[in-house]
């Protein structure tokens, strides 16, 4: 569970860092951007899924599919669930519906830890369902301050659930399940970019070159880091730890400068203090785990004496 945890917490982290480096792609636009994220992001990612010795999943789907050609139905519905997600991760901001998508993200890890428990039949221990509140506070505060929910919170808060449960569902909640989604995209990005302005803009720009592949890698590091660890948390946990990424986002945002409206801090502060919870409740599970292994040691130690006493 230890590396699932460090896996999303990297996931979140990267996530903060990308929210940041999309300054360095400019003046290109969503399409533009989405385009080039899908075709830097996976070669990528096909090297380090060579590295860790995981391309035999490519495969693995690819037999699959020749066994059962319905199954490509499913990678199909797959790849449009995740590269529809980050394509609104860039669009919603760059035309004016950035808040309608980051409460979708903060709707998020409550849909899918009622997933969890109603489906996966998961269950919160004190800390979490103290941090469900906390959180749910916050989101019930924000849509209560927005006064509707949009059809891009609906998408966001929904179809992100539904992707990580089916991939369950169908086997396919690994890398290799995420290099077809990428995979299956590639004939889109390359129409985005078939047109004249999208290569006289690199051509303009020639540092773009250079942000395009920081931006496949952090793309694959962010994307990997949150697919492995859907893989290997609880739906619950898996949920409650996504609210570390809207922290980091807020953080990074007044990094660069923006400010928190006086409305608003009613909705990231019991989210803020939710993540916290769930550090508390690590820290306690840690340190009891810790104290655990020393009295098994001092244990050990004695019951060692005793016998050498006897001899």
């Amino acid at each position: 569970m230890y590396k699932g945890v460090a896996l999303s917490v990297l996931a979140s982290v990267t996530f903060g860092v990308l929210y940041g480096y999309t300054e360095f792609l400019k003046p290109l636009d969503s399409e533009h951007t989405f385009a080039w994220r899908m075709l830097s992001t996976l070669p990528f990612l096909t090297l380090f899924m060579w590295w860790s010795g995981e391309l035999k999943l490519i495969a693995e789907l690819f037999k699959k599919v020749f066994q059962n050609p319905i199954y490509l139905l499913w990678l199909f519905i797959s790849s449009l669930l995740c590269t529809s997600q980050l394509w609104l991760f860039l669009w919603g901001p760059i035309n004016g519906r950035g808040l309608e998508v980051s409460l979708g993200y903060f709707l998020l890890p409550l849909v899918m830890v009622l997933i969890g428990c109603v489906l996966h039949k998961e269950k919160l221990s004190r800390w979490q369902l103290l941090a469900v509140i906390l959180a749910a506070l916050g989101v019930i505060h924000e849509i209560w301050r927005i006064g509707s929910v949009a059809w891009e919170t609906l998408y966001v808060a929904l179809a992100y659930p539904l992707y990580f449960y089916l991939r369950r569902l169908f086997k396919s909640d690994h890398l290799g399940g995420f290099w077809w989604d990428l995979f299956l995209v590639l004939p889109i990005a390359f129409y985005l970019l078939s047109d004249a302005e999208a290569l006289s803009i690199i051509e303009h720009y020639p540092h773009l070159i250079w942000a395009i592949i920081g931006l496949g890698f952090l793309s694959a590091l962010g994307l990997g880091s949150y697919i492995l660890a859907s893989r290997f948390l609880p739906f619950v946990l898996f949920g409650l730890l996504s609210y570390l990424e809207p922290v980091l986002l807020a953080a990074a945002s007044i990094a660069l400068g923006e400010q928190v409206a006086p409305e608003e801090w009613l909705t990231y502060i019991p989210i803020w203090c939710a993540v916290l919870v769930l550090v508390i409740e690590g820290c306690l599970h840690l340190y009891k785990q810790q104290r655990q292994k020393r009295n098994l040691e001092r244990n050990i130690a004695k019951t060692d004496a005793r016998i050498n006493d006897q001899l």
